[in-house]
């Protein structure tokens, strides 16, 4: 879940705590059940299935799992007072970019849905997307997923010591401006851990070698969301669902990452990193 904050780009932002490697075990546990959800929603993403019944698998697994959904009761980021997101799941459907609302809506052939889930597992969080294709989609449309995809590697392999917040900025919109689509500006990237959104909150955009310098400890939530067209986007009167201004195609992909001495640590991966184990 990404939030709406937008910060200067590449400015500094302070009160950011690092992990020890206990707290990155443990966000690690969360982040297990996060790629296992997703797992299973490759299979599940069909035509005919409707979103509400992704949803309840979804909150049913992360339960028994010993998880809980983050996602669920989240107060309103549009206005204060507003309604709580009521959901395990975002599931964003074509031009829906972020926080789509599980419900009675069938997938169909040719749809893209963004499937977006976080987990709270004993106080520990973490949270990841990715979009995917129900049945045969056009090679334009196979393409925004590609490239969204893409983007988010590019920006993972800045996240090391040395290199800057910026870099990781740049490498998302880089990847994806180069390639003809846009990166949607009015919703951000996050640090994560003890809390689904802590520092840095950052724009998807920006310039190598500027902004926050980078350090062993620090966990982030990196998620391209990125539109076939006009990168502007309106919230509809729910609240919460947030959809393309012209109605143009939308994808979303997104790791929670640990910054080690070395490579970056993926959280919501299927695979085990070595390094947690010693």
């Amino acid at each position: 879940m990404s939030p709406r904050v937008v910060p200067r780009t590449g400015r500094p932002v302070a009160g950011i705590r690092l992990k020890t490697w206990s707290e990155i075990r443990m966000m690690r546990e969360a982040g297990r059940i996060v790629a296992e959800v997703l797992a299973a929603m490759r299979t599940m993403v069909q035509s005919g299935v409707t979103t509400a019944e992704l949803d309840r698998w979804a909150e049913d697994y992360i339960r028994r799992r010993g998880g809980i959904p983050a996602f669920k009761g989240y107060p309103s980021m549009k206005d204060e007072g507003g309604p709580p997101y009521p959901a395990t799941l975002c599931t964003s459907v074509n031009h829906v970019l972020v926080h789509g609302i599980p419900g009675p809506y069938r997938l169909r052939e040719g749809d893209i849905i963004s499937i977006d889930v976080g987990v709270n597992f004993r106080g520990y969080y973490a949270d990841a997307a990715i979009t995917l294709p129900v049945g045969s989609i056009p090679p334009e449309v196979r393409r925004l997923l590609e490239v969204t995809e893409a983007a988010l590697w590019a920006a993972i392999a800045q996240a090391r010591p040395g290199r800057r917040l910026g870099d990781i900025q740049w490498a998302i919109q880089h990847t994806v401006e180069s390639r003809g689509f846009r990166v949607a500006r009015e919703f951000t990237s996050h640090g994560i851990g003890r809390a689904l959104h802590e520092p840095p909150s950052f724009v998807n955009l920006g310039h190598p070698g500027r902004g926050l310098p980078l350090r062993p400890g620090m966990t982030m939530a990196i998620e391209p969301m990125v539109t076939m067209g006009d990168w502007r986007t309106r919230i509809l009167e729910d609240g919460w669902t947030v959809v393309t201004l012209d109605g143009s195609l939308a994808a979303h992909f997104e790791h929670t990452i640990a910054i080690t001495e070395g490579d970056p640590i993926i959280l919501t991966a299927l695979e085990d990193d070595p390094r947690l184990a010693s």
